[in-house]
């Protein structure tokens, strides 16, 4: 794909500018280390609560913030073993825009996978290439700097996965890709939130930089490439409270740093960037709480296998 190419979201708005994602990627490496670190499996997505669960907030800082890795964890089990991997593992993984690896990481550990991680910000492959040695996986686990617009392997995977990162591309093309480059009968796992009140498209898109895209628009590509949609969950009644935790780690971030005397952050935390996340977050919880965006996961099979 051309790197310089804009492209306008399936839903209307803004226009997309690719070039952003690995700007925006690269520049919040450091913040995600220090909220969702130290690792070796960090993860930058939401996570996964109890149904009906509201954990109080008036805790520590270092309760928030295993709550939050915890529920992160969770989420990635859940749909692994939703989508059949603890009983059969695929042995080969694509997945695809890996952040700092927290996912591969999860499926070379726990499946025993061989894993290929594509990210398009470079200063993230020496971190997971570091994590993977940390975490006994360095065999394991291939960072990639590539774009999957542009990624070609034939037949060469059991599995695709893409958690919190198709949001970022072009549906149609990805899943021509992933199509490509599974065995028949291969899955394709995705993780993702979708738009289902279009007056919410630009504030999301914006703030992310990303293209939310429907569930319909998911489904045509799927099926012009050769997939069916096997399974679909819609998990935003158990992931809104990740808001509401994420905010309570802001607010304790932000009491912490004006204690006298307190460390500065080494990252880009600082009080304005702070203020304006909790700010933020406050009105994503409501924009999950109220279904105007769903998070769902979703299973989709290749065609061809036995």
């Amino acid at each position: 794909m051309d790197s310089n190419l804009v492209i306008q979201p399936h839903t209307g708005g803004r226009a997309f500018d690719e070039r952003q994602v690995p700007l925006y990627y690269s520049r919040k490496t450091a913040d995600i280390l220090h909220k969702y670190g130290p690792g070796p499996r960090v993860h930058f997505h939401m996570g996964l609560f109890a149904p009906g669960s509201t954990p109080n907030t008036t805790v520590s800082q270092r309760v928030l913030k295993r709550r939050i890795v915890e529920s992160q964890e969770a989420i990635v089990e859940h749909a692994a073993r939703t989508w059949g991997a603890y009983a059969t593992p695929p042995a080969r993984l694509l997945d695809i825009g890996c952040g700092v690896g927290g996912g591969s990481l999860y499926w070379a550990q726990e499946h025993g996978a061989s894993v290929t991680g594509l990210t398009v910000a470079a200063e993230h492959v020496p971190v997971i290439e570091q994590f993977a040695r940390q975490a006994g996986v360095g065999d394991r686990v291939t960072p990639l700097l590539a774009d999957v617009h542009d990624f070609t392997a034939d037949r060469r995977f059991d599995a695709a996965y893409a958690n919190e990162s198709s949001g970022y591309m072009d549906r149609e093309r990805l899943f021509q890709v992933v199509a490509k480059a599974l065995k028949p009968g291969g899955w394709f796992g995705i993780q993702e939130h979708f738009i289902c009140r279009p007056e919410w498209t630009d504030f999301i898109d914006g703030y992310y930089k990303t293209r939310l895209g429907t569930l319909t628009e998911y489904i045509t590509a799927a099926e012009a490439a050769g997939f069916e949609l096997e399974q679909d969950e819609d998990v935003t009644d158990r992931v809104a409270e990740f808001w509401v935790q994420s905010m309570a780690w802001n607010t304790a971030e932000l009491d912490r740093i004006e204690q006298p005397g307190a460390v500065a952050s080494p990252t880009a935390w600082c009080r304005e960037r702070l203020q304006e996340s909790t700010i933020t977050h406050g009105k994503l919880f409501r924009i999950w709480r109220d279904h105007a965006l769903e998070t769902r996961l979703l299973l989709f099979r290749l065609g061809g296998g036995n």
